[in-house]
């Protein structure tokens, strides 16, 4: 009898076990997706350290240490990835053209008019 019952149990044992999940089958718990930012809005930074903010059609660039205004103006999306901005220089009182490119979410590829090429980059 005695063998009958462990038996019996070693059984019942292995059945239970065989409905006990243990974590492997299971779908890991929902994480939120990585959320990569869309066109240029937000702030930038260029080789200099300068601050450049585009919000709402509206462009500026400004320092870290005062967070003093040097140009400001507006932008537009001429095409998908690339980027129109109409700038004045507060420091030099001109007015200039600049063209970008968004080359990934996270870098802007510049030429102003006068030809000079900049980068900028999401911070």
């Amino acid at each position: 009898m005695k063998i009958r019952t462990s038996l019996a149990l070693i059984a019942a044992a292995a059945a239970l076990s065989a409905c006990v999940d243990f974590g492997g089958s299971r779908a890991p718990p929902a994480t939120r997706a990585s959320v990569q930012p869309q066109g240029v809005e937000g702030n930038w930074s260029d080789a200099n350290g300068l601050i450049s903010t585009f919000q709402a059609g509206t462009f500026t660039t400004h320092t870290t240490d005062s967070n003093s205004v040097l140009a400001s103006g507006t932008y537009s999306n001429v095409s998908p990835g690339l980027i129109e901005i109409n700038m004045t220089s507060l420091v030099r009182k001109t007015q200039s053209k600049i063209n970008c490119a968004l080359i990934s979410p996270y870098q802007l590829n510049c030429t102003s008019d006068a030809g000079k090429q900049f980068s900028l980059n999401r911070r």
